[in-house]
């Protein structure tokens, strides 16, 4: 049996956030079911083998999505969730010699962007009952590598962007050589993250399988097969398989990996894992298909140049199936990720269903 640590205080101020949600709406939000009656594809035999035994849970009733939603305070909980990552981050990446080596990776890394991908990780961690404080090492690994990723995106042999979020790009302040020794040590840095995760909650098995899990998504798998892909399609056509095997491999396996292995960390039975995977693979295209619709019409929550992958030929859906189907796709994605959240306790899921609508701001897209 996994051992957990107690939830940070600011895990437990996140908790009282949903309780108070809940309790309002407890009366008309849950119908049990039994487990078995609802999942028909369940492990319990390699439950077991994770260390947990198969549940028994409560499925919220599908009025849930239409009621809980409002309540759940996601401002406060991504506030609170983003302070700390920052805080943890500022101390895993001090200036220190050789400093214009420091500098670079802090210029991009802190202060970075929402936070989005590492608050997934922990409240997947927290959904499965582990804390923040489990989560934390493995979410700035997650920050870093996402900072790698775009600070790669802005070089001139890559997108050649001279601003990322409203500020000079990281080869444009430090110098090209700077910037890919930055990035190298990001990634190596992220890595050791993981794997010298200071807690005694998690077993080296979670956090081998961890490291797979974000290393197999920036790899040859994952990023690196997406970027190649991306680059080699500029300016010419590409069928919607094509379209789907860059946007799953660049951006896709990221976001999944940032989920699932916050669900490994946490202690997360097979079930779990793959419920959760499910969401993050939904999730994941949807955060393209916003990505891809924001470069044509724009966000008031961007600070980035609309038409730049209409203007070096990017493959994107707008591109290729128009905006309403992107759009209508995206929602689909949306929906059927929240169809997984119907298997955890509505308390625990409702970070994860809010942070979803944030990701893909359909109000910034009509």
């Amino acid at each position: 049996m996994s051992l957990i640590l107690p939830p940070s205080s600011v895990s437990m101020a996140s908790s009282e956030l949903y309780r108070n949600s809940i309790n309002a709406h407890k009366h008309h939000s849950m119908i049990a079911f039994d487990h078995a009656k609802h999942v028909t594809n369940s492990h319990p035999a390699k439950s077991i083998l994770m260390g947990r035994q198969p549940k028994k849970l409560k499925i919220i009733n599908s009025q849930r999505n239409d009621t809980l939603p409002k309540l759940f305070q996601v401002d406060e909980y991504k506030a609170l969730k983003a302070k700390q990552i920052n805080k943890a981050l500022d101390e895993a990446v001090p200036l220190r010699h050789p400093a214009i080596l420091h500098e670079a990776m802090r210029y991009s890394l802190i202060p970075g962007g929402k936070r989005f991908m590492s608050t997934l990780c922990i409240a997947s961690c927290e959904l499965v009952g582990g804390s923040e404080s489990v989560a934390m090492s493995l979410a700035c690994a997650i920050e870093m590598l996402s900072t790698m990723g775009t600070i790669q995106d802005d070089l001139p042999c890559f997108d050649n962007d001279d601003l990322r979020r409203g500020k000079p790009s990281n080869h444009k302040v430090f110098g090209e050589a700077t910037t890919i020794l930055a990035c190298q040590a990001l990634h190596c840095l992220a890595v050791e993250q993981i794997a010298m995760m200071k807690t005694k909650n998690v077993s080296p098995d979670r956090l081998l399988r961890a490291i797979v899990e974000m290393s197999s998504a920036i790899g040859s798998e994952g990023l690196a097969a997406g970027q190649i892909m991306d680059i080699s399609s500029e300016g010419k056509d590409v069928s919607l398989s094509e379209l789907n095997f860059i946007h799953r491999h660049k951006s896709e396996k990221f976001v999944e990996a940032s989920i699932v292995s916050g669900v490994i960390i946490g202690g997360g039975n097979e079930e779990e894992i793959e419920r959760m995977r499910n969401y993050g693979k939904c999730v994941g295209m949807a955060y393209q298909l916003w990505n891809d619709i924001v470069d044509v019409i724009g966000s008031p929550e961007t600070k980035e140049t609309t038409g730049r992958d209409m203007l070096r030929g990017k493959a994107t859906y707008p591109k290729l199936v128009g905006i309403d189907k992107s759009k209508n796709y995206a929602k689909e994605l949306l929906a059927k990720a929240k169809q997984e959240l119907a298997y955890f306790d509505p308390a625990k899921a409702a970070p994860l269903d809010h942070l979803v609508n944030f990701m893909v701001s359909f109000d910034n897209v009509n």
